[in-house]
């Protein structure tokens, strides 16, 4: 039989949806073509290919070979499919037995010697080959993210002559290497490190455990920057579909991932020139951008007015649906974006507004101009504002007080007050449904008419209405007690909002 098949996958933002490589010789003139829409690198691949099989002591059919890569309205690019066309080929030929073939799939770029070389990207694949119950054979260059996935999915290969003596059973493949190491945390900054700022350390802990948005306002030096680089050091720990998916967006930005940390949830800290399509992604061929590779941690924006206003106003709409899409003439990519936001800015352009110790030098016009370049839709996404004062030197040389707890044990709290959201409603209080929130989040009348009462006066929008619930939840499953959202709960929700 003169027609083979093997397994692949394609690179289509996180979904690295399977192809069908398909090889058929037939009579006729010797050449080789490959269809179903190949971009350039996929067109040179045969003559890589043709030039590793003869170097690794095989016949190239003196025929005519057609290679079709299905479904044909995908787009491939890059040399992920070298080995499988390889090996559909010599299968075509009967130079290798196929049994092996179709429960296992192929991914790997070949050198003109017939050596393997890494495919950057691969985690996806990887991720969907397990779950369609296949293993994949990959590179040994590409272990590290391999050894992600665990044993008995994923084979490594050196070149192409190791992969054809398994596939006739001369020889196996060996998994990556799974050590304890890869499932250890790695330890970030610590609360310890900050002294006073009581009011930002209580807001930090509320994010944390509700997954709510936050806004530090405040002069320079007042550790803003410090606040938020601790916030995923208290977070709830990643699942391991959460860390593989994080690590998958990770591999596709070309990044190196350290199995020791893998766990970790990440912080993106991009500079205020930052460009939108940095910020959200994009280019020809799309590729996550920093809100992706914040997905399950925190994107941290310091001086938020300096971003331009067409950066900000883009993520609006990631806030709401935790997703991007970016559509390109050519395909359409979808990347997760679900990210805590941490935004950091001066109350003034000057920055001492309201400072004891400096005098504050921007007219009321400048003032109004600095905190107008935030729009007010993007405010309204934000569950906490909160003003960062200067700290008394006093207090920074002051030993540690009762209120000033480590990161475990705030991490701790964060942990109990999330566990209680997940049993309730399935899902973190700042993701709640209308129809959860009047459920989980019913007043009794009097304190119902004190908020509305309050929101009334301050001009709230129904968006700040549901944000307000939405805290006041998460204050009430941190404090215990009955676990019924009280007025206490509601004015400290109310305390944190910018109207």
């Amino acid at each position: 039989m003169s027609l083979a098949v093997t397994l692949s996958r394609a690179q289509e933002g996180v979904a690295a949806p399977q192809v069908v490589v398909e090889v058929h010789l037939s009579g006729g003139l010797p050449s080789t073509s490959i269809v179903g829409l190949p971009e350039a690198a996929v067109r040179e691949a045969r003559d890589r290919v043709r030039v590793a099989i003869q170097n690794t002591a095989f016949e190239y059919p003196n025929r005519r070979v057609t290679v079709n890569l299905a479904p044909a309205e995908l787009p491939k690019d890059g040399g992920r499919f070298d080995l499988a066309i390889a090996l559909g080929i010599l299968a075509a030929g009967s130079q290798v037995p196929r049994e092996r073939l179709d429960d296992c799939e192929f991914l790997g770029e070949l050198a003109l010697s017939g050596e393997l070389r890494a495919v950057p990207g691969i985690l996806p694949a990887l991720i969907r080959a397990r779950r369609s119950g296949r293993r994949i054979v990959v590179p040994r260059a590409n272990a590290a993210e391999a050894a992600l996935i665990g044993e008995g999915d994923v084979l490594l290969a050196d070149s192409l002559a190791e992969v054809c003596a398994w596939l006739s059973g001369q020889a196996d493949l060996a998994g990556p290497e799974s050590a304890d190491f890869y499932s250890m945390p790695s330890c970030g900054p610590d609360m310890l490190d900050i002294r006073g700022q009581l009011q930002a350390r209580r807001a930090l802990e509320i994010a944390a455990a509700g997954g709510h948005h936050l806004l530090l306002i405040g002069p320079p030096g007042t550790g803003k920057t410090m606040l938020a680089e601790r916030l995923p050091g208290i977070l709830p720990p990643m699942t391991e579909s959460e860390a593989l998916e994080s690590c998958a967006i990770r591999s596709l930005s070309g990044e190196d991932i350290d199995p020791r940390c893998w766990r970790r949830r990440p912080f993106r800290a991009p500079h205020h020139t930052a460009s939108g399509v940095a910020l959200v992604g994009g280019g020809s061929s799309p590729r996550p951008g920093e809100i992706s590779l914040a997905h399950n941690g925190v994107l941290f924006l310091d001086e938020l007015p300096e971003f331009s206003r067409h950066v900000l106003e883009v993520l609006r709409e990631p806030l709401e649906s935790g997703r991007i899409v970016i559509s390109r003439a050519a395909r359409q990519s979808t990347f997760p974006a679900e990210f805590q936001l941490v935004a950091a800015m001066n109350p003034c352009p000057c920055g001492y507004a309201g400072d004891p110790l400096h005098e504050c030098r921007c007219t009321p016009d400048q003032v109004q101009r600095y905190r107008g370049r935030i729009s007010g839709p993007l405010l309204d996404r934000i569950d906490l504002c909160v003003e960062v004062p200067r700290v008394p030197i006093a207090d920074l040389a002051a030993a540690r007080g009762p209120h000033d707890d480590d990161s475990a044990t705030v991490r701790q709290r964060v942990i109990a007050a999330r566990e209680k959201a997940l049993l309730r409603a399935g899902q973190a209080n700042a993701e709640l449904s209308v129809v959860n929130l009047e459920r989980d989040c019913a007043l009794p009348h009097a304190e119902r008419e004190w908020l509305q009462t309050s929101l009334d006066k301050l001009g709230a929008s129904a968006r700040a209405y549901h944000r307000i619930l939405r805290v006041a939840r998460t204050i009430a499953d941190l404090e215990g007690g009955t676990g019924c959202v009280e007025q206490g709960h509601l004015a400290e929700a109310l305390h944190y909002r910018r109207f």
